[in-house]
C-alpha cells in the first residue's frame, strides 16, 4: 500500500472522530454511555461483517482461533473506550475532552517504545511536539499559561482513562498477526456486543428521541464505529502504532472545525493552532536516518505485500 494511502486513512479516521467528539455531546444528554455503546456497535456491526467477507474473505475459523487477544480489543477499544469517553461528555466539552486526548499520541510511542520495541528519532519527536503544541494553542486560545492552572472537573480526569484505554487497544491491535484488519475489527467489535447483552438486559435499552440525538447516534454508528475503526486499524499495522498515533492529535483540529460548522467560530489562535498539528504530524510521518527499524517477520512481509 502507497504511504499516502495510509496517510489519507489516517486523516479520514480521525475527521470521524472529532465528528464523534461533537455528536457524542448530543447522544449522552439523552442516553447513558452503555446504552450508547451498546447501540452503536449493533450499528456497526451491521457493516463490518459484509465489509470485511467482501474486501478481505478472511478465514473466519483461523480469525476465532485469535479470541483471547479479539477478547482484550473487545473490552479495551470496543467497550472501555467508548464507555469512559461518553461518561466524560457528560460532565465536560467536546473541546476539553480533546484537549485531555492530546496526551494519547505521547501514551502510544511510550507504551510503543516499551512493549513493541518500537524506534523514533528526533525528527518524529519534533513533530510530535510541534503537533501538541498546536493543540495547546487552539485549547487554551493561545494563552499556554492556563494549561498550569486549568480546573480539571470529573469528565477531565475521566478522559485519562479513555486515552489508556485506546493506547492499549492500538497496542493489541498492532500485535494480533494473521488476521486481516477489517476482519479482526469486526470480531472484536462481536464480543464486545456479546459482553454488553447482560447489562443491556438489566438496565434496559432507551432510544433517542430528539432529531439531534437520532443523527447524532447514526453518526456515531457509521462513521467513527465503521469507517475510523477499519482504517485505524489498517495504519497502524503499516506504520505502527507510535507514528500513526502522532495522527490522534488532528482529533482536536477536526473538532473545532465541526464545531464551528454548528455556529462556534474559528479564531486565528485556532488556526494558527491547526496549522502547527498539519506541520507536527508531516514531521513526525518523516522516515529518520537514526530510526533503527525493527526487522520485519516472514508474515509481516507477506502482509505488506497483500495490501
Amino acid at each position: 500500500m502507497k504511504k499516502y494511502w495510509v496517510i489519507l486513512f489516517l486523516v479520514i479516521a480521525n475527521l470521524f472522530w472529532g465528528g464523534h467528539y461533537v455528536f457524542g455531546k448530543y447522544v449522552v444528554a439523552e442516553m447513558d454511555p452503555l446504552q450508547i455503546t451498546f447501540i452503536r456497535w449493533i450499528i456497526a456491526v451491521v457493516f463490518l461483517f459484509p465489509i470485511a467477507q467482501i474486501i478481505e474473505r478472511p478465514d473466519w475459523k483461523k480469525v476465532w482461533r485469535k479470541w483471547k487477544l479479539l477478547l482484550a480489543m473487545a473490552a479495551f477499544g470496543i467497550i472501555g473506550y467508548n464507555f469512559f469517553l461518553y461518561t466524560a461528555l457528560q460532565y465536560t466539552s467536546s473541546l476539553d475532552a480533546a484537549l485531555i486526548n492530546s496526551l494519547n499520541p505521547a501514551l502510544i510511542v511510550l507504551f510503543s517504545v516499551i512493549f513493541l520495541r518500537e524506534k523514533i528519532g528526533p525528527i518524529n519527536i519534533g513533530g510530535l511536539l510541534i503537533s501538541l503544541l498546536g493543540v495547546l494553542l487552539i485549547l487554551t486560545k493561545g494563552q499556554l499559561q492556563q494549561i498550569f492552572s486549568i480546573h480539571y472537573n470529573q469528565g477531565d480526569l475521566i478522559m485519562l482513562f479513555v486515552i489508556f484505554n485506546w493506547t492499549v487497544y492500538s497496542i493489541l491491535a498492532r500485535k494480533i498477526k494473521g488476521i486481516p484488519p477489517i476482519s479482526a475489527t469486526a470480531a472484536s467489535v462481536f464480543i464486545g456486543i456479546i459482553l454488553l447483552i447482560p447489562f443491556m438486559i438489566f438496565n434496559g435499552v432507551h432510544f433517542p428521541h430528539s432529531e439531534q440525538a437520532i443523527v447524532g447516534i447514526l453518526y456515531i454508528g457509521i462513521l467513527p464505529s465503521v469507517g475510523s475503526f477499519v482504517f485505524w486499524n489498517i495504519a497502524i499495522q503499516k506504520i505502527g502504532a507510535s507514528r500513526a498515533g502522532i495522527y490522534l492529535n488532528f482529533i482536536t483540529v477536526f473538532t473545532a472545525i465541526i464545531s464551528a460548522f454548528l455556529g462556534q467560530p474559528i479564531t486565528l489562535i485556532q488556526l494558527v493552532g491547526g496549522l502547527l498539528v498539519f506541520l507536527g504530524v508531516y514531521l513526525s510521518s518523516k522516515k529518520s536516518r537514526t530510526i533503527e527499524v525493527k526487522p520485519q517477520t516472514s508474515w509481516e512481509l507477506r502482509k505488506t505485500n497483500s495490501y
